[in-house]
């Protein structure tokens, strides 16, 4: 009998102790796949979503779009890499898209209905959650420049039109003439807008696609800080100095270190009204939600159901990328150590 009652003992200690080893290798074996896919360090960029079908671009202006994006990839890896911070990384990313006239940012921006360019743009700290952004603006060679200044040698977080320019003489950020944002190729998108309205009674948040565009860039650093920026020329033909999401922090741009950063692109009235990027950050932080099932929900189902048409890119704290959208196509890509892609149509992936 003792020694039966021996062995039980015996069974019951072996039994406790495999239970807690078991229940110590199952937590080190949580942290262990949380540092697995944690990123020394990632980078994503779009340069707008919209209809954008192979049909419509030709092979010669796809490969020079595609060595834009991935100038602007490597630019920003290249920061990141050599221990950088996000917030430059994001800064000069941008600027790389905002000098091209690819895009609807900076030097590739469209035209309202007057004929001139109205440049917004916005920047926000992960790590402080301190945010700048600039609206209206027609003379700032790189909006992200002005919106960074903002957030960093103002006390105010959003500055529009001719105050705007003024805060940007006196802390020395570059201007240029107008005429240096004209494209032909935007000026002629313009004209094709006005015609539509005045025969159709086509209004510019309408129909075709006039109203996407956009630049945007988040990044996690080495340093496990979070950033995010928008750049945008709006919509064409946009009338009464209308403002859209880029500059609005909690739409077009959002970056908090305990989730991650977004920046935004498409029909921006969707946008503000559903707070996407702020979104997305609430779902993850509230809800527990992964990072690329908040985005998807929001971009895919909150946004769509509404007639919202656009999407995002992100980086989360572990590194992890999103770039969920719903239009035929986004120019979009990624870098990681190790890794780099860049997509323009809906199929690449």
């Amino acid at each position: 009998m003792k020694l039966y009652e021996g062995l039980c003992l015996f069974m019951l200690i072996f039994s406790l102790s495999c239970s807690v080893s078991t229940g110590d290798k199952n937590e080190t074996m949580i942290h262990h796949s949380d540092a697995q896919k944690a990123a020394p360090y990632a980078i994503a960029i779009h340069g707008g979503a919209g209809t954008i079908l192979k049909e419509h671009i030709t092979e010669e202006k796809e490969k020079a779009i595609r060595a834009v994006l991935d100038k602007a990839l490597e630019t920003g890896r290249k920061i990141l890499d050599e221990g950088g911070t996000s917030m430059d990384a994001v800064q000069q990313t941008i600027i790389v898209l905002e000098n091209s006239e690819y895009f609807n940012a900076a030097k590739g921006a469209v035209f309202n209905h007057e004929g001139k360019n109205e440049l917004d743009a916005s920047f926000m700290d992960g790590k402080t959650q301190n945010a700048g952004a600039i609206g209206g603006v027609s003379n700032i060679k790189n909006p992200i420049l002005l919106a960074r200044a903002v957030l960093e040698k103002s006390n105010h977080v959003l500055l529009t039109g001719k105050g705007a320019e003024t805060f940007a003489d006196e802390v020395g950020i570059e201007k240029v003439d107008p005429a240096y944002f004209r494209t032909e190729a935007r000026w002629e998108s313009l004209q094709r807008a006005k015609d539509k309205e005045a025969k159709t009674g086509f209004k510019f948040d309408q129909g075709e696609d006039f109203k996407y565009g956009t630049v945007g860039c988040a990044a996690l650093d080495r340093h496990g800080n979070l950033a995010a920026g928008t750049s945008t020329g709006g919509m064409t033909n946009k009338r009464y100095n209308r403002i859209g999401d880029s500059p609005i922090i909690g739409a077009g741009t959002y970056a908090d270190n305990a989730t991650c950063a977004v920046s935004s692109t498409g029909h921006g009235e969707y946008f503000m009204r559903y707070v996407v990027a702020y979104d997305i950050h609430a779902r993850m932080a509230y809800g527990k939600e992964s990072f690329q099932d908040a985005a998807n929900t929001v971009i895919m189902k909150t946004l769509k159901e509404k007639g919202g048409t656009g999407g995002i890119i992100g980086v989360d704290k572990y590194g992890n990328v999103a770039m969920p959208f719903n239009t035929p196509g986004m120019y979009r890509g990624y870098a990681k150590p190790g890794e780099k892609k860049i997509f323009i149509y809906a199929e690449d992936e």
